[in-house]
């Protein structure tokens, strides 16, 4: 059967050998710069980052964590989700640095997949909610937008200027769930007083008044209040910082974080149905 000849070399040739050099490291085998690595861990439903842990589907495509429950199949091949890890993946967003998820609002922080679900919970740059209460507004926005959301698309709030004022809650024996909520500006800035009534568990009324600084968290750091009743001889008081409304409240009332009573120290306070909380906020 024809095909070609092999040619093989004498026992005793020499043959010439490239000489050795030191290998150095090729540039192209370099890691990729992070912006084009932060790009393969896009979820393709919200385009958020996918981060750790990392599932799969059975053709290797990645959703992230908060759209992967919502979802029957893989968005992109239709195929079963499962329960397939990729460690590979894992171990590369490890050195990996990712943007703020608000960099679009001017945040302009890159963090590793272990510090950014902390930073977004706290970051400046998250959109405000609606920091009224006892309503279901969902409106959510900038800082500088918070006061003309108020004015504009809730009921009246009364604004009373000083660093010292009366916070009148009137009506106060009045049924069911309820909040009070007034307007202080001092220190060139506003601050919500806000007093609801609510039941801690069943049977059980209690108050919690608080104080929360239309602003940031760094600013609010700036400020504490003083809430007191005050009928003599009694008298009942709590100084604590004041909160950004960057904050919310459910942590406050959950952890008694503020001026709480119930309805039987009520009867020590109100005149004619009345409660008058005196409120004082200093600068630190």
């Amino acid at each position: 059967m024809g095909g070609p000849e092999g040619r093989s070399e004498p026992a005793d040739a020499e043959v010439d050998m490239p000489a050795l050099e030191e290998a150095e490291p090729s540039q192209s085998r370099s890691t990729l710069p992070t912006t084009n690595l932060v790009t393969l861990f896009e979820c393709p439903v919200c385009f958020d980052y996918v981060l750790p842990p990392i599932f799969q589907c059975h053709s290797g495509h990645l959703v992230c964590g908060h759209c992967r429950p919502k979802l029957t199949g893989c968005p992109i091949c239709r195929g079963p989700l499962g329960t397939i890890r990729n460690l590979a993946m894992e171990k590369v967003a490890s050195s990996v640095l990712f943007p703020c998820k608000f960099t679009s609002f001017g945040c302009g922080l890159t963090l590793s997949p272990a510090e950014k679900p902390e930073h977004e919970e706290l970051c400046e740059f998250r959109p405000y909610s609606c920091p009224c209460p006892g309503t279901c507004c969902h409106w959510q926005g900038q800082l500088n937008a918070v006061m003309h959301h108020l004015t504009s698309h809730h009921r009246p709030i009364t604004t009373v200027q000083g660093e010292d004022v009366i916070f009148l809650a009137t009506n106060i024996h009045i049924t069911g769930a309820i909040d009070w909520v007034m307007m202080q500006a001092c220190f060139g800035h506003h601050f919500l007083l806000i007093l609801q009534k609510m039941d801690k568990y069943e049977g059980y009324r209690q108050y919690f008044a608080f104080v929360q600084l239309i602003g940031t968290r760094n600013e609010a750091d700036k400020f504490n209040y003083r809430m007191e009743l005050n009928s003599p001889p009694r008298r009942m008081a709590w100084e604590a910082r004041v909160r950004s409304i960057h904050e919310g409240i459910a942590a406050t009332i959950r952890n008694s974080d503020c001026l709480v009573f119930d309805t039987d120290i009520i009867e020590f306070f109100a005149v004619s149905g009345s409660l008058g909380i005196n409120v004082t906020i200093s600068r630190f």
